[in-house]
């Protein structure tokens, strides 16, 4: 497990670590769109595409799983699959708390203190069945869903989202579940 590769997940050492999604940092806003009932956001998310970065390179099978804490925190377990879906697990674990007056939207997630990085519900499924998530500078953007697999047609559409907000979904990768 490397701890500090995955803290970068939600940018926490700023541009360290950057993949391609560095490249594409745009001019167009980034904010979320909705608010986010954090009882209806907790619980396991897969990842259906995300921005790649050294972090998160060679994994697949990538799940995240929230859920709430006594004091109102968020606990974050990562987990990766190594190489292939049924490959070798490898998990970090973080905390997040709620930026106030964000409408629960956006998050600052800490996997090793006292760094924090964004994480930002950019957009959501009325139901909470999608999720777009990402952070205000365009370098990092991961697509999820509450089901393991998802249709070619679901997933363009996720990615037609993806790209209202800016982001060159060109460099998006497809993460196999």
């Amino acid at each position: 497990m490397r701890l500090a590769a995955w803290a970068l997940v939600f940018g926490v050492l700023g541009g360290a670590g950057v993949g391609a999604g560095a490249a594409m940092a745009q001019s167009l806003p980034r904010e979320p769109q909705k608010t986010v009932d954090l009882s209806r956001y907790v619980g396991k998310w897969y990842e259906q595409g995300r921005f790649d970065q050294s972090f998160q390179r060679g994994c697949e099978g990538v799940t995240a799983e929230y859920s709430r804490l006594p004091d109102g925190r968020i606990r974050v377990l990562n987990t990766c699959r190594q190489g292939r879906v049924d490959g070798p697990a490898r998990s970090a674990e973080a905390k997040a708390r709620v930026v106030e007056g964000t409408g629960n939207a956006k998050l600052r997630v800490s996997f090793f203190w006292p760094f924090e990085g964004d994480y930002w519900v950019l957009d959501r499924a009325p139901d909470y069945s999608w999720a777009i998530v990402g952070d205000g500078s365009g370098q990092y953007l991961w697509l999820l869903t509450r089901a393991r697999r998802m249709s070619p047609a679901h997933y363009a559409v996720l990615v037609r989202h993806a790209a209202r907000f800016g982001y060159d979904v060109t460099q998006l990768r497809r993460t196999r579940q």
